[in-house]
């Protein structure tokens, strides 16, 4: 029912999987993903949505409330089923339950006067699923736009107004390490207001997993991909774009048997990431290899979990790097972000 986001987000997804779409590309199935049906979705439909949201527990009327329109390409839609969505949430704008909307599209379907009427209706941030800056990587991935066409739309979108989200695949046909980094330099040129990174998936039933079983095609491998995640939030979030999202969000169909076909996806894939990010920033405290036996590490309460990693696989890491045995993670709030101190027992 909710996601969320860094910095008191809190959003209720409304999912139009493939509505506005004008083909579907080689990676896309939408209803696995969402574990929506692509049927369209009403007034009705999302008033029921919104009102579970407000009486549900993670309902906090602190936190910056938002309704977001994912899964199709909303600005594609008609204008006239446009305006029929967008004011089924008006209602819990004016009486103050919501803040804003937003929603996401391609980048080659935004005009003005979509971008005027979303405006007027409580839209204030727009996703882009630019995918890749490299034409070719596009070409392949069958996405129907270009690179500049992403570029366009990050210059319509600030000019009306809008807080200006991209998302991006790593791993799509054609695509390399090399060609991604690149991509994610000519985001930062960009600038836009955020992230998110998708690491390309063989789900069953699309092109790509036809191109898979035809051995055409390979996705990235789990430890690749990670490392590629790793170096793109690094280098995003070091120019001021937070990362709000790694990897694709599990849902009952997606975990279904024989849906995921191939490539580098983990319910955790996102924290597996940040853990990496982290173990990186910490390695320069800790003992070298053979001072010490066994340590005892100290950190913000809140950071211990990336200290750790998934399944404690970050104290594995640690002892194979240092031979020491790390015989406990406790919180210690004197302990700067980012850093730890280490005991030597």
């Amino acid at each position: 029912m909710f996601e969320g986001e860094p910095r008191r987000h809190l959003i209720v997804p409304i999912f139009i999987p493939n509505q506005g779409c004008p083909h579907r590309c080689i990676f896309c199935q939408q209803e696995t993903i969402t574990a929506q049906s692509a049927l369209p979705i009403n007034k009705s439909a999302i008033r029921d949505v919104l009102d579970k949201a407000i009486k549900s527990k993670r309902y906090d009327i602190s936190r910056e409330r938002e309704v977001a329109f994912y899964g199709g390409t909303f600005t594609r839609l008609p204008i006239s089923k446009m305006t029929e969505l967008l004011e089924a949430v008006t209602p819990y704008l004016d009486k103050g339950l919501f803040k804003s909307i937003r929603v996401s599209t391609r980048p080659d379907a935004i005009d003005k006067k979509r971008l005027d009427l979303m405006r007027n209706l409580g839209v204030s941030t727009v996703e882009l699923g630019a995918q890749s800056m490299d034409d070719r990587v596009l070409e392949l991935s069958q996405r129907g736009h270009t690179a500049r066409d992403t570029i366009e739309a990050v210059y319509l979108l600030r000019r009306h107004g809008f807080t200006v989200g991209i998302q991006l695949m790593p791993g799509l046909p054609g695509d390399s390490e090399e060609k991604f980094m690149k991509t994610v330099d000519e985001v930062i040129k960009l600038h836009p207001d955020m992230a998110r990174l998708y690491p390309a998936v063989v789900i069953s039933g699309t092109e790509l997993a036809r191109l898979y079983s035809e051995k055409r095609y390979e996705p990235l491998q789990f430890e690749e991909a990670v490392k590629i995640c790793k170096e793109s939030c690094i280098r995003l979030e070091s120019k001021g774009i937070p990362v709000i999202r790694i990897g694709l969000m599990s849902s009952p169909t997606l975990l279904k048997k024989g849906q995921i076909v191939a490539g580098p996806w983990h319910e955790a894939f996102g924290f597996l990431v940040r853990s990496a990010i982290h173990r990186e920033k910490i390695e320069v405290y800790l003992p070298r290899p053979g001072k010490a036996s066994k340590i005892r590490i100290r950190a913000p309460l809140r950071e211990i979990p990336l200290v750790r990693g998934y399944k404690n696989h970050g104290l594995h890491l640690i002892k194979e790097k240092t031979g020491s045995r790390v015989m406990g993670v406790i919180s210690d709030e004197s302990v700067p972000s980012g850093q730890i101190f280490v005991d030597e027992i």
